[in-house]
């Protein structure tokens, strides 16, 4: 009987701590364009919103085309207003497929990356 009880504990004690363990880190919330998404008019910016603010200095987001060259007009910068925004210009793009790459080191010091395409369709 006491061993079941301290498995309950220990199983008890798990649950509840790795929903914090998981807040934890800054995951990509959403994006402008939406991730996956098809645009019919060439973004000049990319916006990615996080679920915890971001350290600058150590967050980015590469934007490749399909033949994998950087379209990033500059480095990507974090909103002062909104420290889970993070942003980057764009040259000028034309119709095709864009690949997303981010790494995100949120405030607490956790990284995540991830990425994601979105497509330009002139109509």
């Amino acid at each position: 009987m006491t061993a079941r009880l301290i498995a309950a504990a220990f199983v008890l004690a798990e649950l509840l701590i790795a929903p914090a363990a998981v807040r934890a880190h800054a995951f990509l919330d959403h994006a402008d364009p939406a991730v996956g998404s098809t645009v019919p008019a060439p973004p000049t910016v990319i916006h990615l919103w996080f679920t915890q603010e971001l350290e600058p200095a150590f967050s980015w987001v590469t934007v490749t085309d399909r033949s994998g060259a950087s379209v990033n007009d500059g480095a990507a910068t974090i909103d002062p207003s909104n420290k889970s925004e993070l942003t980057v210009k764009l040259k000028p793009l034309s119709s095709g497929t864009y690949t997303v790459k981010w790494h995100a080191l949120s405030v607490d010091t956790h990284t995540t990356e991830g990425d994601f395409t979105f497509q330009v369709k002139r109509g």
